[in-house]
């Protein structure tokens, strides 16, 4: 009886925003059902990133109100706990004809996934961190499935229930060839709207990079506020390169770089993993539940990386780290290699497959 609906089409409710980490995975995720001929349609804030990059990618996002929990004032914490109870007796309207929830996490993702769980509809999460985040913690032990970025991650979650996909990564990176050349070529990125870290450690590398000789070229991207006056710093610096203020196409920029140095977010090291590149790892500190240390961490326990804390990186940290490196290609070449077997394409395939699992088994 379940199997006619099936082939109509099933409709499902993407919860999870605030940050790309969130929002991005869930997008390829509700593309892949779209391909399959389902529907989804997000629920989140109208302060996160899903306000724009949702509607843009063509879904629908319906929007509730609610804040965070974790690592806010207790000022926040009791608005948020006591909007609680009447969000999420309001999602409970939202889920009339969905077949299944997905969910990415964050705090955005509370609401949905516990009117869910209550009206007895199966919940699949992704958890794109070593360390789950608060939501996944919390409803983790009554989902359907767990689907999880690492190994290491599937204890915090129901045995059986919990299956290692990796998290979506879009198709260009698993295609990235190996570096070609003896040029040292560094990709250095903050994410898109820069890393303060990154952008003062790269401006006092230069003078010891410049040091080093003619094989060191750099690519930078500094985020919008830094931008103009790195960029007039690197034009005087002599080092081959350039400095932008956004990459548009980033698998060209991995496929150019055989190092990079960026932040640790869950999308960050699922890109490095599928591309199979080395990196030097400058976890964000004030990141949730320190999530990416935890992320960074496993990628240096598997040799795919070097894990340097925010607080300690500066232009001396970042030039000795790149001269240790560079002198020992094997290393590099080894630790790329590392990096590759930590990659699981075809996560938004699965994570689709098991959603239509769900649906059938209703």
């Amino acid at each position: 009886m379940n199997q006619p609906s099936q082939r109509r089409g099933a409709r499902f409710l993407m919860a999870g925003g605030g940050t790309g980490g969130h929002v991005i995975p869930a997008l390829a995720v509700a593309r892949e059902l779209k391909a399959r001929g389902h529907e989804a349609f997000f629920v989140g804030t109208n302060q996160g990133l899903e306000a724009k990059l949702v509607p843009d990618a063509g879904f629908e996002l319906k929007c509730i109100e609610i804040g965070g929990l974790n690592r806010v004032s207790a000022r926040q914490r009791a608005v948020t706990l006591a909007k609680l109870p009447f969000t999420t007796l309001g999602c409970g309207r939202l889920l009339r004809g969905v077949s299944a929830v997905f969910s990415m996490g964050g705090y955005a993702a509370g609401p949905p996934v516990m009117a869910a769980l209550l009206c007895r509809i199966p919940v699949i999460v992704m958890e794109p961190n070593a360390l789950p985040g608060f939501t996944n913690r919390i409803v983790g032990r009554f989902v359907y499935r767990a689907l999880v970025a690492f190994e290491e991650t599937a204890r915090y979650f129901p045995p059986g229930r919990t299956e290692v996909t990796g998290v979506p990564v879009r198709e260009e990176f698993f295609s990235v060839p190996p570096p070609e050349g003896d040029a040292l070529n560094l990709l250095i990125t903050g994410g898109s709207r820069g890393s303060r870290t990154l952008n003062r450690a790269s401006r006092e590398s230069w003078p010891l990079f410049r040091a080093m000789g003619p094989s060191v070229r750099i690519v930078h991207q500094t985020g919008e506020a830094e931008y103009e006056s790195l960029r007039d710093e690197f034009a005087r610096s002599g080092i081959p390169g350039q400095v932008s203020p956004f990459i548009a196409d980033m698998p060209a920029a991995f496929a150019a770089a055989n190092l990079i140095i960026c932040r640790s977010g869950a999308g960050a090291v699922a890109e490095l993993a599928a591309a199979g590149r080395p990196s030097i790892l400058v976890p964000f500190p004030f990141a949730a539940d320190d999530h990416q240390a935890r992320n960074a961490e496993a990628m240096e326990r598997g040799g795919a990386a070097r894990l340097v804390r925010d607080a300690e990186m500066n232009g001396e940290k970042l030039a000795s780290l790149v001269r240790e490196l560079s002198a020992r290609p094997h290393t590099l070449a080894a630790m790329g290699a590392e990096a590759r077997k930590l990659a699981r394409p075809g996560a938004a395939r699965r994570a689709a497959d098991t959603l239509e699992e769900a649906a059938r088994q209703r």
